[in-house]
């Protein structure tokens, strides 16, 4: 996420390290700087403009903190003036006084709409909500079909009908009230915003629905031609937020930058992979935290929060305490790391580790194979592997697609393992010892 333009940063920050110490003269030239990795980024030139002129009166107008190295102060200036562009503070989906909420998804043909909605969906579930997922797309060959086979895999009531867009969001709204269902998410046809035709049925519908939220879902690799697309959709149904699509991807950060300092639209969420679970809250200072390499600790722990079995840690407390750590264990712990999301974004959100991973692509693949490994072992040899013999390494590498080289190397790895966790253990681990 941001890869192009926090190493840009980077090296900005990193020369004014060398210096002595921040004068008006290197902030002017950090900031020249800055707003080139910014317009290389695609952020809107107006934007990028607002954005220096408030860095440098901020930088210029600072007490000066000897103790602290001018690249420090310079970092935390932009952070905080990014934060501001990127919104300041998080700002949530507001819901109706009356149910049902109507949250309305709008924008372009490609951009992610359908599968958003399925994320949106489940996410609303996870918080106690019980949504209602709407096809309203009667251009788009399966359109509906797509959105049906979402709700289906997360089981989440669908609806939709052989009759136009307006009737489907109407029947939507009647069908949410008879089965208490609240809220509805209304999928719409992407259009492009120069089609009248698509344009004034996008508006019809809005009317009919009375929507809480109208969203915009933008492709995030689209860059700053996503602020040339919202533009036209905001005056046409009044956008309440945008959401960003595809920000594993090779996102330079353009829309991100542009959509909240132009039109006054806050970002309520990202989507960061292609699981309906890859959905993320937009944090406007973490992902400023993110941009300028420093991580986004809070997330990783709220993360870890959402996803970790608080009756199974306990368990496995006890087990590190009697020193008992088995691969039944540590099959247990790769499943609750898989629910957290790629590897990659876990390990980028760590403090310094962006800089670390320069250049290097984690690949979960190991950890699948890894699984792969430990599901092809027999209950008892997870609870023994000293048993694990060669004829038995060979059955397992047959049963997992891998070699007994790789048998070789986790079983010596897992044996290491255990043997730091027995020194721990004789050590005392403390009370309410976190797992990972």
């Amino acid at each position: 996420m941001f890869e192009q333009i926090t190493e840009r940063l980077d090296g900005i920050f990193r020369k004014l390290t060398g210096r002595g110490y921040l004068s008006e003269k290197n902030i002017k030239e950090a900031a020249r700087e800055i707003r080139l990795a910014l317009l290389e980024a695609d952020v809107n030139y107006k934007v990028v403009k607002s954005f220096i002129t408030s860095v440098e009166e901020e930088a210029i107008g600072r007490q000066i903190t000897k103790s602290v190295s001018p690249g420090r102060q310079m970092i935390k200036v932009v952070s905080d003036k990014m934060a501001e562009l990127l919104g300041g503070t998080r700002t949530d989906l507001s819901f109706a006084g009356t149910p049902p909420t109507v949250i309305l998804l709008v924008g372009l043909q490609g951009s992610g709409k359908t599968t958003l909605a399925g994320k949106l969906a489940l996410y609303l579930r996870n918080k106690r909500h019980q949504p209602l997922l709407v096809a309203t797309d009667t251009h788009r060959p399966a359109a509906k079909k797509q959105l049906e086979i979402l709700a289906n895999s997360i089981e989440i009531p669908f609806y939709t009908a052989d009759e136009s867009a307006v009737g489907i969001a109407g029947g939507s709204l009647r069908q949410a009230r008879e089965k208490m269902l609240d809220p509805v998410i209304i999928d719409t046809a992407g259009r492009h915003q120069i089609d009248e035709e698509l344009m004034t049925e996008l508006e019809e519908v809005r009317k009919a629905s009375s929507p809480t939220e109208v969203l915009f879902v933008a492709d995030a690799m689209t860059g700053q031609e996503a602020l040339n697309v919202a533009s036209e959709f905001h005056k046409r149904v009044n956008l309440t937020g945008a959401v960003l699509t595809k920000m594993d991807g090779d996102a330079r950060g353009g829309a991100a930058m542009s959509l909240r300092a132009a039109l006054g639209i806050p970002i309520k969420f990202v989507g960061i992979g292609e699981k309906l679970s890859d959905l993320e809250e937009f944090h406007p200072d973490r992902v400023a935290s993110r941009i300028l390499g420093m991580g986004d600790i809070v997330s990783l722990v709220e993360k870890a929060q959402e996803t970790v079995d608080l009756e199974e840690a306990r368990k496995l407390e006890k087990k590190l305490r009697k020193e008992s750590f088995t691969f039944e264990d540590f099959l247990g712990q790769l499943k609750q790391l898989k629910k957290m999301g790629p590897l990659q974004g876990l390990l980028e959100m760590i403090p310094g580790m962006s800089k670390q991973l320069k250049g290097i692509t984690v690949d979960d693949s190991g950890l699948v194979r890894i699984e792969a490994i430990i599901n092809s072992m027999t209950k008892k040899e997870r609870l023994h592997p000293t048993i694990i013999d060669g004829s038995r390494r060979r059955r397992i590498a047959n049963g997992s697609g891998t070699s007994v080289q790789e048998i070789n190397q986790l079983l010596k790895q897992f044996s290491a393992m255990q043997k730091m966790i027995r020194n721990v253990s004789r050590m005392g681990i403390p009370k309410g010892f976190p797992i990972p």
